[in-house]
């Protein structure tokens, strides 16, 4: 089950240990302690957020900015946790840590998976979440740690996010087949970037899930 896991998490580890390693190394020069960095990765688990309290905490922001700030940021988790309520929602204590792991990353993966009929599922998606998480640590560890040992010019590496989002988007269309989720996601993020580029991630979110339950529901009404 590992081996098979470790083989379908591949693109994302190439996007979290870099990614990782890019704020490891940028957060070294704020001059915390180094394990830190690694706390962060555990307790945090929030690749933007993070890159985001580097800006906070060299601008010396208080706690209060940086709950608002990192609510604000990551409440697009809110609609992909609506989603799979009915998934992890009769899993105990387990879900509380399926809930804190769940990433862009592995929504996308534990909804497009078949998990093996011989495997409990439960337990598939709890690996899924933990070898994510675990690529993360690494990447904030390794970056944090040469970060005070070697001088690295982090130009472009931003761009290995970028990169595992269109990897994940084409997995994606591979299992979905259905262009039109695609096209209005395309075209909710033009509209919002044109009129409320303030708001690009949330809004472009929330106008393409609106979009789509208002097709799903004039659908089952006319089936109805």
């Amino acid at each position: 089950m590992i081996r098979r896991i470790i083989k379908q998490t591949t693109p994302i580890m190439f996007g979290y240990i870099p990614m990782g390693m890019t704020f490891g190394v940028l957060f070294q020069g704020l001059g915390y302690p180094w394990y830190f960095s690694t706390l962060m990765g555990l307790f945090i688990f929030a690749g933007a957020a993070q890159f985001m309290a580097i800006g906070l905490l060299s601008a010396g922001a208080g706690l209060t900015e940086v709950f608002i700030s990192t609510f604000m940021l990551n409440f697009r988790h809110v609609f992909y946790g609506l989603s799979i309520l009915e998934k992890y929602g009769k899993w105990g204590l387990r879900k509380f840590y399926l809930v804190f792991g769940l990433t862009d990353e592995t929504y996308s993966l534990v909804t497009t998976i078949k998990v093996p009929a011989e495997v409990n599922e439960q337990n598939y998606y709890f690996f899924i979440t933990l070898i994510n998480q675990g690529y993360w640590v690494i990447g904030c560890t390794l970056g944090v740690l040469l970060g005070g040992l070697v001088e690295f010019n982090t130009e472009g590496m931003d761009f290995a996010l970028t990169a595992l989002f269109i990897v994940l988007v084409i997995e994606q269309w591979k299992n979905i087949r259905d262009i039109l989720p695609f096209v209005i996601a395309t075209l909710s993020s033009i509209f919002v970037l044109i009129f409320f580029p303030s708001q690009m991630l949330v809004g472009s979110i929330m106008l393409s899930i609106s979009i789509l339950i208002t097709l799903r529901a004039i659908k089952n009404k006319s089936y109805g």
